[in-house]
């Protein structure tokens, strides 16, 4: 299907909702390609490629509110199932919130206009050779470099994707993206024991902006390595560094407090926190859909909202929350979006290493395993991987270790901010040097 193919499926389907009985209906019809390849040191463990057709269709019935999603696109197949997908949603519980948004919250040419360069216009003609030969490249460009090396575990992913959406008050919208993306994970022997292994990878809108393979498994080589000797050190308060490429393990603590849903529900800790201070002053955060080529930029999002740039903590205040078009009903407030795009953090003026020789005692922290996090709270637990550094040197590595704490006393301890944002991401967080954390080791 062509881009006119889907915009006039979807606007079918959107008529054929309402003539079925639906009140208000949206749909997505959309193709996503993609190929998958994985490699253990030389061998081939996966190869996958898939080219796939979908729509996904929201019915609101008098406000009661479903949504369904089939990949058989067929007329007679269609039909059928929209009107058994109206039917099933009039037996639902009416929700007065459920309704479309409204037309004034979609974007207009203005935004529509900006051209985001997501879209890689070459990857159908890129040949598989190419790429198998750069996956292949990462096990070569390390070989040998180390007979502490078990196993290395290289992965390549691309896909392009493309789609319509239509609603039936008016919102018309198409989207196109591509996305490349490369990993290497190494595993190797510790002759204390174990087998520690580390991954490093990359993630791009277009194909020739992917780190080279050999730095990539250089770098993944060298991380791994690094654990050799990983043990614990005493329980204590310590200062914290978290590496730039880990930056969610403590971003998510706030970002998880501050979506619609939490806050209807009295799951979030920040409820009342709007304009009030919700951690340090070294902490702003923009919220930027419009970055040429980032991976989550957008001109609207997935309930057809406009794009907004919106700077979301300033010097550490709280401007705004995440609120959908649902929640906004239920709470009164004004919908912005549901989910984040990509963030922008305010870089300070010091590098790794200058934050590095700040730190007395410390560690820092290139790992978050697992956790939990109570979003009504704040309390958080996560396990920990990383380096002890005393004196302002890094000494050794360290592992089987946990932080615990309250995201409000987390966040007011933040000391500095790198000037190294992980540009690989669509959190583009820098490291971030905390005070006072409670560690648990032995």
């Amino acid at each position: 299907m062509n881009i006119k193919n889907f915009y006039n499926t979807a606007e079918w389907a959107v008529e054929y909702a309402l003539k079925s009985g639906a009140s208000e209906a949206s749909a997505y019809i959309g193709n996503v390609k993609s190929l998958n390849v994985t490699l253990v040191n030389e061998e081939v463990e996966k190869l996958q490629e898939s080219n796939q057709n979908s729509l996904t269709l929201n019915l609101y019935c008098s406000n009661r509110y479903s949504s369904h999603s089939t990949n058989d696109l067929r007329k007679k197949s269609l039909e059928k199932f929209i009107e058994e997908a109206v039917k099933m949603t009039n037996y639902l519980a009416k929700d007065e919130a459920r309704t479309l948004p409204d037309k004034k919250y979609y974007p207009g040419t203005d935004i529509m206009s900006i051209n985001l360069e997501i879209s890689d216009s070459s990857y159908d003609s890129i040949d598989f050779k190419d790429k198998f030969r750069m996956i292949q490249e990462i096990y070569k460009s390390i070989k040998g470099k180390s007979d502490k090396i078990i196993n290395v575990n290289s992965y390549y992913n691309d896909s392009t994707s493309r789609g319509v959406r239509i609603h039936s008050n008016g919102f018309k919208g198409e989207s196109e993206r591509t996305s490349y993306s490369l990993y290497v994970s190494v595993s190797v022997s510790d002759p204390n024991g174990g087998k520690p292994s580390a991954g490093e990878g990359c993630v791009a809108r277009f194909m020739n902006e992917l780190l080279n393979p050999e730095v990539l498994a250089n770098k993944a080589l060298e991380r791994t390595l690094g654990k050799i000797g990983q043990k614990k050190i005493d329980s204590g308060v310590y200062k914290m560094l978290v590496e730039n490429r880990v930056g969610w393990g403590v971003t998510g603590k706030l970002f998880g407090a501050m979506g619609g849903r939490a806050l209807q529900q009295k799951n979030s800790y920040l409820e009342g926190m709007l304009g009030k201070k919700v951690a340090s002053e070294k902490l702003t955060i923009t919220d930027d859909p419009f970055i040429k080529r980032g991976l989550a930029s957008r001109h609207f999002d997935n309930e057809g909202l406009a794009a907004q740039k919106k700077e979301i903590i300033s010097d550490g205040i709280l401007n705004y929350f995440y609120i959908d078009n649902y929640y906004g009903k239920k709470l009164n407030m004004e919908p912005y979006t549901g989910s984040s795009s990509n963030l922008i953090y305010k870089t300070g003026n010091k590098s790794l290493e200058d934050l590095i020789k700040m730190i007395d005692k410390g560690i820092f922290v290139t790992d978050f395993i697992g956790g939990n996090f109570n979003s009504t709270t704040g309390d958080y637990s996560n396990g920990i991987a990383g380096y002890y550094i005393e004196n302002g040197e890094i000494k050794f590595p360290v592992n089987e270790m946990n932080i615990s704490g309250n995201a409000k006393d987390l966040w007011a301890n933040l000391l500095e901010v790198g000037n190294d944002p992980y540009l690989y991401s669509s959190n583009r967080t820098p490291c971030f040097l905390f005070d006072k954390i409670d560690f648990s080791g032995k």
